[in-house]
């Protein structure tokens, strides 16, 4: 774990404590090449040390394969997809969405190119607007027909997509709030969308403020960011409830972990955290 993954850690917790509410951990270890244990065990670590409790048992995306699968199969079924021949480089060239990544032309949708094979399989869209609020960033309205286009559940490698499994982990959880960083926030209205597509209920969303670093850039292993200190958390922790515009009194830099989770527990507002997506640290530190 680095800043930016405590971050949105410290804003879920705190708002499902004082809401009287579960704070559940899922390892979203679907991308399975990319996933080693000993990434789990340090991040299960780093929450223990920085005085997190977790409610329920772990879920692992590992271990949820044949549930993925079964949605795929039921939105097969109710003709909510269809097999894709593209490779990335035959979409490059498309208008690009709110994300920055090309928007599906549509290629594939009305039934595959002769001679060629499904390498993946993508949603179907629909072409009105799917809107929602959010909590910490407003009324967002997303046109998926023209923004993102017809997207993957099963990717070329096999693998099933963030977008398939989040939905469905979320739904078999009972999830009813999910607070995360602002960069999901674009992810949002397609997981909507299929929501609605499998019948399942929608949560509410609080999109975090993501940290940046001085170039712009989301903070990331890709981005070198440096992980948390399991020896020392009281500045990382202060630093996070300042970021999340707490404004935690600097004489707690010196308290213990459980003196300032008792702070927080009794200030945490989301009222209070800043309306905007990025963020730069704050340059005040314990």
């Amino acid at each position: 774990m680095h800043f930016g993954s405590l971050i949105a850690a410290v804003g879920s917790y705190l708002e499902a404590r004082t809401r009287n509410g579960e704070w559940l951990v899922r390892i979203e270890d679907v991308d399975a090449p990319r996933c080693k244990p000993e990434y789990e065990s340090a991040i299960l670590r780093t929450l223990v040390c920085y005085g997190f409790r977790i409610d329920g048992e772990i879920m692992r995306q590992r271990d949820r394969t044949t549930a993925y699968q079964a949605a795929l199969n039921r939105l097969h079924y109710d003709n909510h997809i269809f097999g894709c021949a593209c490779t990335r480089k035959e979409i490059g060239d498309s208008a690009l969405g709110s994300d920055g990544s090309p928007v599906y032309p549509g290629t594939c949708r009305n039934g595959l190119p002769a001679g060629k094979e499904a390498r993946a399989w993508r949603l179907k869209v629909g072409r009105q607007r799917i809107a929602f609020a959010d909590a910490v960033q407003g009324a967002i309205e997303q046109d998926l027909a023209t923004e993102v286009g017809d997207f993957v559940l099963l990717r070329a490698d096999g693998l099933f997509a963030y977008q398939l499994a989040v939905v469905l982990d979320d739904a078999d959880q009972q999830i009813t709030h999910v607070v995360r960083g602002a960069d999901l926030l674009d992810s949002t209205p397609r997981q909507i969308w299929l929501q609605q597509c499998l019948g399942v209920a929608t949560p509410e969303y609080a999109h975090l403020p993501v940290a940046v670093n001085a170039a712009g850039e989301k903070l990331s292993k890709q981005t070198l960011a440096e992980p948390l200190n399991d020896n020392d958390p009281t500045p990382a922790l202060w630093r996070a409830l300042s970021f999340l515009g707490q404004q935690p009194p600097i004489e707690l830099c010196g308290s213990s972990v459980a003196e300032l989770w008792q702070w927080a527990l009794r200030n945490w507002s989301l009222a209070r955290v800043p309306r905007q997506k990025t963020a730069f640290i704050p340059e005040e530190t314990c």
